[in-house]
């Protein structure tokens, strides 16, 4: 399949003059510093520019002026004078009758997919990194010329960008429509691999930088198409794979992944017909063997970035209709976007044919214990983790499991409880309510309200009541009972000692380091911390005598303790030794699924 020539974009336009000019190259590789060039055909005469201080998708403000450097203004060769406004914004005083350029230096050294990079192997940004916004301007056609630098032998370029006059390594001159368009895509550079195919009569095509030499591309592109076919029909022709003249009908017209391989990291970003992506190497298809199993983690991850390219790209919330770059963009239905997109990734890989029942019903079973072990889900709603996401999610320290809920963990186990019911009742899916949904709002802004409507429509009754109670309050979902009524059995399974402990830690030094302490948990009620380390036990073995270990990990505490449920731990807290009482619980437990296999055809009777 990568050696099947395809053409991965349509002629960009011609004639379109842009408003905004971008040159961006590379003024040194080992200092980390893209040079950029921007150009205001028409400025204002009091002209602001501001740099974005958070990019969508990544709910977090994240103050990307902070790496602008060296910023100048001229006109006709002669400087401009401009002042700082605030911590993002810049006034230029100028002639509104002459082009404004404008020069600085962006320093990139997040390997995130959220910002920008540059080294001497790879380079890579988004728009809300690098460019300056131009007010006034951001709705007008905007242009960016991506340039090859000394020390970029070898290297190609990848985006989901408009071509206009663009080489076949991909440097050259690439249009937007406006700002959004020009910030919803990424721009990848470096010697990297590429591969393409056709999914439902839409180009694709995936690049990797960062693999190793056992990468089995052959695979990866076979596995991706399957999810990319699974995914387009799902939406635009359901019970039809492939189908004929779907293409007219998908959203895009063409679809780049780019995937950047390390040795530690995980996370992607979606964008409208591309998404950025970061995974272990080694959890990439090998040659040498079938696969790692950090591969269905990876296709997971591909899965869930894919379906964005409708659910929140497009249907999106009412307050995302238009993003603000310079504050935080509030909406209380992350719960929906992240959350249902998140039930789908996995789903969509079983009915794709990727994973079996097993493996499906595995991972259900990790969000659901996930989710158990968050004693915030009795503190807060899943809407209010959505709103809070910019202070809480996204911020996250040793008591955030205490007070908040991940919108897609518990988000995915409502989308999944109103699967179920809606089957139980025999009228209609959660698949069918998702396109629904779509048609409803034509792609576009949608509101809680929308969701209830078609879920009246497809259903014929109210769901009102479900809706706030799994969303807006802090019950327990029922999943026990849905899911066995569905056929799928619910086994209780001893947990581990973290969990019966009520801890997050890891080894560290010779000691176990507490990095969380769950409320209600044994050693929450022992006296234990954040930050300590626990150093040993003392378990009594008289009257009068007892029987002293050091810990140096986790794991090793039952084999110190035996079946005593009651022992002294002897921690570490800023220098001070402590003996705290550890009183174990007697039963704690988490969640195996099983169930009878199903085809993939059968799947959806779920």
């Amino acid at each position: 399949m990568a050696s099947k020539q395809i053409r991965t974009s349509k002629s960009g336009p011609k004639d379109i003059e842009p408003a905004v000019h971008y040159r961006v190259e590379v003024l040194s590789h080992a200092a980390h510093l893209w040079q950029v060039t921007m150009t205001i055909a028409v400025p204002a005469t009091k002209q602001v520019l501001r740099m974005p201080v958070w990019i969508p998708g990544s709910y977090l403000v994240r103050e990307f002026s902070k790496h602008l450097q060296s910023l100048q203004c001229s006109q006709g060769g002669r400087p401009v004078s401009l002042s700082q406004t605030d911590k993002a914004a810049w006034l230029v005083n100028c002639d509104s009758e002459k082009p404004l350029e404008v020069r600085y230096q962006v320093y990139a050294f997040d390997r995130s997919v959220r910002t920008a990079f540059l080294d001497d192997a790879r380079g890579f940004f988004n728009a809300t990194s690098l460019c300056l916004m131009a007010h006034g301007q951001t709705e007008m056609p905007h242009a960016l010329e991506v340039t090859r630098s000394p020390g970029m032998q070898g290297w190609q370029v990848a985006t989901g960008l408009e071509p206009q006059r663009v080489g076949a390594d991909g440097f050259g001159l690439y249009m937007a429509a406006n700002y959004d368009d020009l910030a919803d895509c990424p721009v990848e550079m470096g010697s990297f691999w590429s591969g393409q195919f056709i999914a439902c009569g839409v180009p694709h095509r995936f690049i990797v930088s960062g693999a190793l030499p056992s990468f089995n591309g052959e695979q990866l592109l076979r596995d991706v198409q399957k999810i990319c076919e699974t995914q387009i029909c799902f939406w635009h022709a359901p019970g039809a794979l492939p189908a004929k003249g779907i293409a007219k009908h998908v959203p895009f017209g063409r679809y780049v992944f780019m995937l950047h391989c390390v040795d530690e990291g995980y996370g992607g970003l979606e964008h409208r017909n591309s998404t950025a992506l970061i995974a272990n190497r080694r959890d990439l298809p090998r040659n040498d063997e079938a696969g790692a199993e950090g591969y269905t983690t990876l296709l997971g991850l591909i899965s869930h970035e894919y379906f964005h390219t409708w659910n929140v790209k497009r249907l999106r919330p009412v307050q995302f209709a238009r993003y603000d770059y310079t504050q935080e963009n509030y909406t209380d239905l992350l719960w929906f976007f992240e959350g249902f997109t998140s039930y789908y990734d996995d789903l969509l890989l079983r009915r794709a044919g990727l994973i079996d029942d097993a493996t499906y019903l595995k991972l259900l079973g990790k969000t659901i214990n996930q989710v158990a072990q968050t004693p915030g889900r009795l503190v807060q709603s899943v809407a209010q983790a959505s709103w809070d996401a910019w202070i809480k999610y996204y911020r996250p320290d040793e008591n955030t499991p205490n007070l908040t809920v991940s919108y897609y963990t518990k988000g995915a186990l409502v989308a999944l409880c109103l699967d179920l019911k809606l089957r139980a009742e025999g009228k209609t899916t959660l698949d069918v309510v998702m396109r629904a949904v779509w048609e409803r709002c034509d792609g576009g802004p949608m509101t809680q309200a929308d969701l209830l409507a078609a879920l009246r429509a497809c259903s014929g009754r109210s769901w009102a009541g479900e809706i706030q109670a799994w969303v807006h309050s802090t019950r327990e979902l029922p999943l026990k009972a849905l899911l066995t009524g569905h056929g799928v059995e619910v086994q209780e399974e001893s947990a581990s000692l973290a969990q019966r402990l009520g801890i997050r830690s890891e080894d560290v030094g010779g000691a176990v380091k507490i990095k969380m302490v769950l409320s209600g948990g044994a050693a929450q009620a022992a006296g234990m911390m954040a930050g300590d380390e626990w150093l040993g036990v003392s378990v009594a073995v008289g009257r009068s005598e007892a029987s002293e270990w050091r810990l140096s990990k986790l794991e090793d505490l039952s084999l110190l303790v035996g079946a005593q449920k009651r022992f002294q731990a002897l921690v570490s807290r800023d220098k001070r030794l402590l003996r705290l009482t550890v009183t174990l619980p007697a039963r704690a437990w988490t969640w195996r699924l099983t169930g009878p296999n199903r085809t993939p055809e059968q799947w959806p009777a779920l």
